[in-house]
């Protein structure tokens, strides 16, 4: 039988910890929160009131619940008022020296049989263990925030933590309607060790100009259906917390150079701009604490007269390809209006994608979304044809051919010939060098990428991808498409991945490493990022529904362009593609299919 706990007790009364205070009241247990002096004492008071306040205008919590969990926090100034609770959490700083102390005295002042526990993200529960007398009765327990809403927790054991403390701990976590992973004490345990790498690649890519912070947010949003773009979740974190996390994280998991810190990140923290709380970091708040962002001088300008100022008139576009991109292509061009010309390699192909195109749009209008004379009129703009001569006057060429280099560098040198002057050329390559493309014509400036997303007609992201020698007019001209088909263009640079797939596919082979070392299961991996940090799909299920194939090929591009050892693919990500475990497609991949 597991422990039955009555009282616990609650080191810290920051944000954190006010959260877990009100994860254990809410679910009938007597806590003592404690903080180091009254004026701390009244900030947590303050926290929690306010979260439970919430909680009852937005009708989740009875007024009579409210004032029933209020009822059960005692508020306390000291660690002696923790000496007769049955476990303890501490929730304070990030900082390995003061955990020790506090743990030092919650030994001496907690009864013997008393659990103490950590919420530390990054630190070694280990190393906070040993300033006790009693290791085995120390674990971390990692909540997230917000505590009251996050449903996971990470149950963090040490070589000498007791099988029953760990057990206890798992009761305890599913008493409070939360979901565990237990694991083993390593740096940034599973949802940090795979967030915060993203995260730093994230600013990396800003410190360098490569993207703005908006379109590197509204990327990663729109393209992986992620709650929050990377920096406005640094900025949601704290800069200084994910500063500590990142330094923890650098010299404790093997000094991968993916978790050193970027140096903007420290000269940020210098600087004061902590994020949220500071009331400014990547983005500019309210007022210090305020979730709203207000403009400032880094706000572009986003008005549909700004987008059109300078870019060429498009009225007619031609799609060259038949694949399910191409198709995808089409039908939003169609529906937006404009006249589009599609080429295929013949009469049976085109044929083929006409009744795709016709298909989907059907459903469009089976489900309410299209009304029929809307899809006749996309059907009447759609001109079928199989020589690429008939695009000499559209004013836009989207090319949606296979991932082959030579086949594309052929079709822009064809379409160099034919296409009249001014036309802007786009490939859709997602992995392709476009300079490449751009120099197999005579018009590199007139090159430039529009990446969609599949499905084309439902993802509202397009990554358009300027070259060295894209013009100014060409990039304009792109956004200015891609806010005509109601899509959302973030502009990038022509390196390996653009936005999305650079900062998404090195996610992705860390966890097939973490995997691969056995330090957890792909079922709690996926847990972990989807209850942990609020992602649609855990890392093994896209990456089984990608193909790890396609996934392998994308990590190994990166790779060989960027030289960073920690991108190097995975090597069971290599034996599983050559086994011909692929993912859904073939029926097996991380996980068996066919028995589902």
């Amino acid at each position: 039988m597991a422990r039955e706990f009555t009282s616990v007790g609650v080191v810290g009364l920051g944000t954190m910890g006010a959260g877990i205070v009100e994860v254990f009241a809410r679910n009938g247990i007597d806590v003592v929160a404690v903080e180091i002096s009254e004026a701390a004492l009244q900030r947590g008071r303050t926290t929690l009131t306010g979260s439970t306040d919430r909680a009852v205008a937005k009708g989740k919590l009875a007024e009579a619940e409210r004032d029933a969990l209020l009822s059960r926090v005692h508020f306390q100034v000291g660690l002696d008022a923790l000496h007769s609770v049955d476990l303890v959490i501490e929730a304070v700083p990030e900082h390995l020296d003061l955990k020790q102390r506090i743990f030092a005295e919650l030994d001496r002042v907690c009864k013997p049989e008393a659990i103490l526990a950590t919420n530390t993200s990054s630190l070694s529960v280990t190393e906070i263990s040993v300033a006790t007398t009693r290791p085995n009765q120390v674990i971390g327990i990692h909540f997230f925030n917000p505590a009251p809403v996050m449903k996971l927790v990470e149950v963090v054991r040490t070589v000498v933590t007791s099988a029953d403390v760990v057990a206890d701990v798992e009761a305890l976590c599913e008493r409070l309607g939360k979901v565990d992973v237990t694991i083993s004490d390593r740096a940034g345990f599973i949802a940090n060790a795979l967030l915060f790498g993203y995260l730093n690649h994230a600013v990396s890519m800003l410190e360098s100009r490569y993207a703005t912070r908006e379109d590197i947010d509204a990327a990663m949003k729109l393209g992986c259906g992620l709650p929050m773009g990377p920096l406005a979740l640094m900025d949601l974190i704290g800069l200084d917390t994910a500063y500590e996390i990142l330094d923890t994280m650098y010299r404790r998991g093997g000094r991968d150079r993916r978790h050193a810190p970027v140096p903007l990140i420290k000269q940020m923290v210098t600087a004061g701009l902590l994020g949220r709380k500071s009331g400014r970091g990547f983005y500019t708040y309210e007022r210090p604490g305020s979730p709203v962002v207000v403009p400032d001088e880094q706000t572009p300008v986003a008005s549909e007269s700004a987008l059109a100022d300078g870019a060429r008139g498009i009225a007619k576009v031609g799609v060259v390809g038949s694949g399910t991109m191409a198709t995808g292509i089409i039908e939003v061009f169609a529906k937006a209006g404009y006249e589009v010309v599609s080429v295929t390699r013949g009469a049976e192909k085109s044929a083929k994608v006409f009744e795709s195109v016709k298909t989907s749009l059907n459903k469009g209008v089976v489900r309410g979304k299209l009304s029929e004379a809307d899809r006749d009129a996309a059907l009447g703009r759609i001109n079928w044809s199989a020589t690429l001569e008939h695009l000499a006057d559209v004013d836009l060429v989207v090319e949606a051919v296979v991932e082959e280099l030579s086949v594309k560098k052929a079709l822009f040198a064809s379409l160099d010939e034919i296409c009249k002057p001014g036309v802007v050329l786009a490939t859709t390559t997602s992995s392709l060098p476009v300079i490449d493309v751009a120099m197999a014509t005579q018009r590199p400036a007139d090159v430039v990428g529009l990446h969609f997303f599949n499905p084309a007609p439902i993802m509202p992201l397009i990554e358009v991808v300027q070259t060295i020698r894209t013009s100014v007019e060409t990039t304009t001209t792109a956004k200015a498409v891609c806010a005509t088909l109601g899509k959302t263009g973030v502009v990038c640079g022509d390196r390996s991945g653009f936005i999305v797939n650079a900062l998404l596919f090195p996610y992705l082979n860390d966890a097939v490493k973490m995997l691969e070392a056995s330090y957890s299961t792909a079922d709690d991996i996926d847990y972990a990022m989807k209850l942990g940090c609020g992602y649609p799909m855990g890392p093994f299920e896209l990456l089984d529904v990608v193909g790890l194939d396609v996934s392998l090929a994308i990590q190994r591009e990166l790779y060989l362009e960027l030289r960073e050892p920690g991108f190097a693919p995975a090597p069971l990500l290599e034996h599983l593609v050559t086994a011909g475990y692929l993912g859904r497609k073939t029926g097996r991949g991380f996980r068996d299919h066919t028995r589902r």
